[in-house]
Parts: C-alpha cells; sequence; structure tokens
C-alpha cells in the first residue's frame, strides 16, 4: 500500500478523534487491518447519518483494509442513549431482525463482501446468550460507574433520567469489540464521533482482558456550515430506501444544498478525487451549479446505483431545461434587479404574499434557475435574467425584465 488511507481521509474530512494518531496511522500503512463498525437496526433503513460512515469503510476496504459491517441484533433491543434526550422506543425481536436484513441489503451498494473482503455479523449472536452473572463478573469489574458518568452520551441525559437499560449500552458495545477481537483479530473500531465514550470503553475493555493494543476512531457527524444536521427533510430523515424517499427526490436533496455545503459533501459523500473537488467547489455565483449536479449524480449513483442516477438526473433536467419557452408563461418585471425577490414575486403575483413566500422558502419550495433559494431577503442580480422560477414542485415562471 503506498498510499496511506489515513492521510487520505484526513485530507478529505472524515477523522475527528483517534486514539493515537501515529500508531493507527502506522498500523495502516504497514498491513491490512480488520476494522469494524456498528449499525443499531432502529429504522428499516439507514439514513444520510450513516453516509460518512459507509464512505470511511468503503474507503478503507478500497486501500486494502478489511471492514466488519456489525449489526446490533443485541444492542438494538436496549439502544444507544447518545444524542438523545429521551428513551428509545423498544423494538420486538421480529422488528429488530426485520431491520437488520434491511440494512445488509444497503451496507452491500457500498462494501464489498466477496472472497471475504469484508463480514458482516450480528452482536445478538453473543449478547443473546450472555448470563447476567457472567456478565457483571467478566466485564462488569473493568467498569467504573465513576468513569461512565463522564461521557457525554450519559451525561445529556442525565437530568430527564437515564434507565439502568441505558446505562448498560456502553459496557455491551465495548464487549462486541472485545469479541470482535478475540474472534476476527479486529484492531480497529469506526464511528460517528458521538461514540467516542462508547469507542474508548470498548479499547480500555479489550487492553484489560488481552494486553493488546486496539485503536479507536470517529469521523465527523453530517452537518451543514451552520452546525446543523444534515439529511433532514420537510418528511423526516433523508432515507437511503427507495421505498422511503425516491431517487429523484434524493437526487434533488442534493441538487440543492448550500453553496456553503459543496466542498464537504463532495469531499465526504463522493469518490470525486480532491483536486476536482477542490475545483469544482472554488466555482463562484450561478457556476457553482456545476458542482451541486456533480454532487447529486455521485451521491444518487452509490446509494440507488448508476441506471437510478441517470434518470433521477434526466427527470430533473427536464422538468427545468424541459420546460420550453413556449410551455413557460413568461412575467414582464420592472426594475427587479436590486430589489429583493419577494418583492419582486409579490408584486408580480407570482407568489400570494411575502408571507407566502417566506413559507415556500423554508419548505424548500421556490427555487431561482434551478437553484434552491434559501434566503427571503435575496436580492436580483443583473446576471440572475432571464429568470426562472419554480413555485413548488411543478409551477414554473419566466421573469423577464421590460
Amino acid at each position: 500500500m503506498t498510499e496511506n488511507v489515513f492521510d487520505t481521509l484526513k485530507e478529505r474530512g472524515f477523522w475527528a478523534q483517534c486514539t493515537d494518531e501515529n500508531e493507527v496511522r502506522k498500523l495502516l500503512g504497514e498491513k491490512s487491518v480488520t476494522f469494524y463498525i456498528g449499525f443499531d437496526p432502529t429504522a428499516d433503513s439507514l439514513h444520510a447519518g450513516h453516509f460518512i460512515a459507509l464512505m470511511a469503510m468503503a474507503h478503507l476496504q478500497r486501500a486494502g483494509h478489511r471492514p466488519i459491517c456489525l449489526v446490533g441484533g443485541g444492542t438494538g433491543t436496549v439502544g444507544d442513549p447518545s444524542g438523545r434526550s429521551d428513551l428509545r422506543k423498544v423494538l420486538t425481536d421480529e422488528i429488530i431482525e426485520h431491520n437488520c436484513e434491511c440494512f445488509k441489503k444497503q451496507i452491500s451498494k457500498f462494501i464489498d463482501f466477496g472472497d471475504g473482503k469484508a463480514l458482516m455479523v450480528n452482536n445478538g449472536d453473543w449478547l443473546r446468550k450472555l448470563n447476567y452473572i457472567d456478565l457483571l463478573r467478566e466485564v462488569g469489574a473493568h467498569f467504573t460507574v465513576n468513569r461512565m458518568l463522564t461521557a457525554e452520551c450519559y451525561k445529556q441525559r442525565w437530568d430527564k433520567g437515564l434507565t439502568f437499560l441505558e446505562f448498560n449500552y456502553m459496557v455491551m458495545q465495548a464487549y462486541d469489540f472485545y469479541k470482535l477481537n478475540s474472534m476476527y483479530d479486529c484492531e480497529m473500531e469506526c464511528g460517528g464521533d458521538d461514540q467516542w465514550s462508547n469507542i474508548i470503553a470498548g479499547v480500555e475493555l479489550v487492553r484489560r482482558k488481552t494486553g493488546k493494543a486496539v485503536f479507536g476512531l470517529t469521523n465527523k457527524l453530517l452537518t451543514k456550515s451552520d452546525g446543523s444536521k444534515m439529511g433532514k427533510t420537510a418528511g423526516g430523515a433523508l432515507w437511503l430506501d427507495a421505498e422511503k424517499v425516491s431517487p429523484y427526490d434524493f437526487y434533488q436533496y442534493w441538487r440543492n444544498v448550500d453553496d456553503a455545503d459543496v466542498k464537504t459533501c463532495l469531499s465526504l459523500l463522493t469518490f470525486v478525487p480532491i483536486e476536482e473537488v477542490n475545483r469544482l467547489s472554488s466555482l463562484e455565483g450561478s457556476k457553482i451549479n456545476e458542482a451541486k449536479k456533480v454532487l447529486a449524480y455521485e451521491v444518487t449513483k452509490l446509494v440507488h446505483g448508476e441506471e437510478e442516477a441517470k434518470a433521477a438526473e434526466k427527470s430533473a433536467t427536464e422538468i427545468f431545461v424541459g420546460q420550453s419557452a413556449e410551455n413557460i408563461p413568461a412575467v414582464e418585471v420592472e426594475d427587479a434587479v436590486g430589489k429583493k425577490i419577494l418583492d419582486v414575486l409579490a408584486g408580480a403575483k407570482i407568489i400570494e404574499s411575502k408571507a407566502e413566500g417566506r413559507r415556500l422558502i423554508s419548505q424548500n419550495g421556490l427555487t431561482l434557475n434551478d437553484e434552491k433559494v434559501t434566503d427571503p431577503d435575496k436580492i436580483f442580480a443583473a446576471e440572475d435574467f432571464p429568470a426562472v422560477i419554480r413555485k413548488g414542485k411543478k409551477k414554473f415562471f419566466k421573469l423577464v425584465t421590460k
């Protein structure tokens, strides 16, 4: 391995925290490393929040390392308190089994499981067989309550009440790392940065019980430039299941990300070379749409396949460009340049009021020249004209200056 994948992922902005950066980089550069990432089956589909972890796993595999995809048939019965202000809904065994099967299909789009290149395992295979007293003696003795209570995931729940059920989650996840190390010589656990406390617990448990050095890395969470979570739509989460979010709507979500988020998304969610990422993300004005189209196509291809990505791209082009001049009603506006877009649209009767315009913007329902309008105070520029306005999904207007 000539190029160290640790450097590649660091350059692309993946890593948030690492137990020992120098040792991990050395390990990844010297041999093929078995590592794991866990996915709890809290729903019947993965969502955009899992995307970075899937991509990190894919990059590592492409560099010659072996992923273990761990589905939480055991931990899913408890529920991870990380990032939660309330108790997760308790799922039945049947639902957990169904969700695990759905996860396997989706993960297979990112990871090659042929010829032993990757493993898919279920922690229910060992967690469900544990005797409680044996667990307390074998594992519980290595945890101090004082240390556990310093974990961010527990501190967030302290005021509202942390159940003893959830309190055991960290112990169970740490035990997963110990089992995978003993069964498959797994030397590294990866996950979202909200899993840092749980990953540290696993690293320490393996060291205490075996004396071996193992490592933990976390990737950044998928957030917008303003720090808010990315992957939320008007209907809820941005699911990777085509039955929940159509490939076209999935494509459109990424086509309409904010300009400031283009570089992050191209770096973390595609395999576009970093030199091209830098070129595309440096485009300004309306030219940034070229980068957004690349992003939307590449992300949709990864999740739904090339055929669906091409179909979504074609549909988006037909809806926008295919609305030929004779099919789009032309509306003449006077002295629009330099004025607020909502003032102009309200004056032209395209929207009933500026209040309606603000509502449309908050629901991602207003676009200018195929670019989502996110600022209700946006000002028309001369280069915007002739301007194609889309209101909702199907109403188009072409603004021309008198």
